[in-house]
């Protein structure tokens, strides 16, 4: 589990692709301190398993699934890359509850500033995550913990302060860029508890529906 707030800003430093598989090679210095064999560290947003490192880089597999839900298959060597360590119990957490699990790519449409933030307007791949994506509610952008400012039929914005976009590699991503997107999951576990088609025995017997979620304030 990540809080979405990026420790480093790390560097691409190789990148091997066999079909929909990879293995990634991350520059890094502050997230491999302590770092052992199998641990969780967040790439743009995406939970990876360690599988080799040293002082100064980190390696992972990326599997056919996160290979086809995420935009890391169009990383390139040098490119910039948001990293953050799995959270620690009882630290500070200052973002939201992000798994690291990507829900899919959003495309940046446009990004302009408004006083001194940078405001970004992202458009879904899959537009069913919309109802996911809700004003003032949270979502990770690239592994970064942003909170929602509006939302379209077909797009949502976020508004950045400049020490995030100085401290983040969304610096360096503009109109037609690709982001990795990962709606709240609070969100996802109520609309799946509510939609889940249960056989007909237990539809019967059980006690969670809307009504019953609304009058209890849960809606």
């Amino acid at each position: 589990m990540f809080t979405g707030l990026v420790e480093e800003v790390g560097k691409m430093k190789g990148i091997t692709k066999q079909g929909e598989t990879m293995r990634l090679v991350v520059g890094a210095t502050l997230v491999t301190k302590g770092v052992m064999l199998g641990d969780s560290i967040s790439v743009n947003g995406v939970c990876l398993t360690v599988t080799s490192f040293d002082e100064s880089s980190f390696s992972a597999d990326v599997m056919p699934e996160t290979y086809r839900k995420s935009n890391l298959h169009q990383l390139r060597a040098g490119e910039r890359v948001n990293l953050e360590r799995a959270m620690q119990a009882g630290g500070r957490f200052g973002g939201h509850i992000v798994q690291g699990h990507i829900d899919g790519t959003g495309k940046i449409l446009n990004r302009e500033t408004d006083a001194n933030a940078v405001v970004y307007k992202v458009q879904l791949d899959d537009s069913d995550m919309l109802r996911y994506v809700i004003p003032k509610g949270s979502i990770t952008i690239d592994g970064i913990s942003l909170t929602v400012v509006d939302t379209t039929a077909n797009s949502f914005t976020v508004s950045i302060i400049p020490h995030t976009l100085g401290e983040t590699a969304l610096q360096s991503k503009y109109a037609g860029d690709s982001v990795n997107i990962e709606c709240d999951v609070i969100g996802k576990y109520v609309d799946h508890l509510l939609h889940f088609r249960q056989p007909e025995a237990a539809k019967a017997s059980s006690k969670l529906t809307t009504s019953f979620l609304m009058e209890n304030g849960f809606l």
